[in-house]
């Protein structure tokens, strides 16, 4: 199923995205919450492999099996905070851009919740998520082996 191991890609090529992950994981945004953003964005783009690696990865922060599969059609539903919704608005529309601008509607909601900064840190989770699915979906990397880091 792989196109590309793990193997031949370019070295460094990974490494350079690291820094970026670290910078997201020292941010003051909650790690059940860039874990929702990651597993969104890889929902919506069809990446089995990072939808199978986010998924776990939340199991493990304790998050719920109801809220895990529900996360697909979470509009729907009210198991997610107005603070988790309005960061799932955004998740949504950076994820499949209709180019168009954001709009005030789906970016003026987070004020409420977020600062700036924040803010910031949220759309670099979505766009650094997006980037992932975007190598896995071309590589071809096969979903269900990864293992969260104890």
């Amino acid at each position: 199923m792989e196109r590309i191991t793990y193997q031949d890609i370019p070295k460094g090529m990974f490494e350079s995205l690291r820094p970026i992950e670290d910078l997201i994981d020292k941010s003051p945004l909650d790690k059940n919450l860039t874990g929702l953003i990651k597993l969104r964005t890889s929902q919506k783009n069809g990446c089995a492999y990072c939808v199978d690696m986010h998924h776990k990865e939340l199991k493990h922060l304790n998050e719920t099996e109801l809220r895990l599969s529900s996360l697909c059609v979470w509009e729907e539903t009210p198991y997610f905070s107005e603070k988790e919704r309005v960061v799932l608005y955004l998740t949504d529309a950076l994820t499949q851009l209709d180019g168009k601008p954001i709009s005030g509607e789906i970016y003026n909601p987070l004020l409420d919740f977020f600062s700036k900064e924040e803010i910031c840190y949220i759309t670099l989770t979505i766009s650094q998520s997006n980037t992932w699915n975007r190598l896995m979906k071309t590589f071809g990397f096969t979903p269900g082996n990864y293992k969260v880091n104890q």
